[in-house]
């Protein structure tokens, strides 16, 4: 994995501070620019200011989870024409998670701990990189 030639810029929405510490160092050095919500509230009012490429989403978080926040987002899609890509993160690993957050509107999954290589594959994917 090489740094990017375009910075990215990325919305990591995670309440666990440990986890926003590991994946911000993490896609820091490889030229990703992250800006944290603690959750999905704060997400919102994130992106009425904020431009990103991509949404890193927690599933589980108080206040307003995952996906819960998605299907937020894709309702204000609906106005915009526009589609924000968004991978979610979680602890669990069952199958029917994966298809659970892709019917909420999830573009991709991934389960924690935070894969770097699974990361870029999925970026490559969704024609981010």
């Amino acid at each position: 994995m090489e740094r990017l030639e375009q910075p990215v810029s990325v919305l990591l929405v995670e309440d666990n501070v440990l986890n926003q510490k590991l994946i911000f160092l993490n896609l820091s050095k490889y030229g990703f620019k992250i800006d944290i919500a603690n959750h999905g509230k704060e997400a919102l009012d994130k992106l009425e200011h904020g431009q990103y490429d991509l949404i890193l989403m927690d599933l589980m978080m108080p206040i307003m989870d995952g996906l819960e926040t998605t299907v937020a987002i894709r309702e204000k899609e609906k106005c915009s024409n526009e589609h924000m890509p968004i991978v979610g993160l979680t602890a669990n690993t069952y199958d029917a998670d994966r298809e659970k957050c892709l019917s909420y509107g999830m573009d991709e999954y991934m389960a924690k701990p935070f894969d770097l290589q699974e990361f870029f594959d999925n970026l490559k994917k969704l024609n981010i990189i």
